[in-house]
């Protein structure tokens, strides 16, 4: 019965080869292009426009037994380069200031977060960046 099960998981795998590594991979560290709604409190509509933020996976390890005194530090796609464009929204009454600011990533990579520029908690469900007034905008 052995040798019977044996030459079946052998054949097995010579038809249904493993997967090839490749198609394993995650996507890595890289720009990517994304809408983001700009609203502003007092303008009455919401705009969408076009910018580009850091998204991918870094690789990382982490140790099987922890160890009181052992800190851990986790690799996080994220900015090395960022700026911030500034548009005026159309549509603010008077007396509303209409420029609105928003990052820019220029270049990303592997790096310990640096909370004061990015967003590294895991959310467990964030809703779509949509707007309900919405109204293109090209910069």
């Amino acid at each position: 019965m052995m040798i019977h099960l044996t030459l079946l998981l052998g054949a097995s795998f010579s038809v249904w080869p493993l997967a090839p590594a490749a198609a394993l991979e995650l996507p890595p560290c890289e720009l990517v292009n994304m809408t983001l709604s700009l609203e502003k409190e007092g303008c009455p509509r919401c705009h969408m426009v076009e910018t580009t933020i850091c998204s991918g996976h870094c690789r990382t390890k982490e140790p099987s037994i922890i160890f009181p005194h052992l800190k851990v530090y986790q690799h996080v796609c994220t900015y090395r380069e960022l700026h911030y464009r500034t548009v005026q929204l159309p549509d603010c009454p008077a007396g509303v200031d209409p420029s609105v600011s928003y990052p820019e990533a220029l270049s990303c990579h592997c790096n310990l977060c640096v909370t004061n520029m990015a967003d590294c908690i895991r959310h467990e469900h964030r809703e779509p960046d949509v707007c309900d007034n919405d109204l293109t905008f090209h910069v």
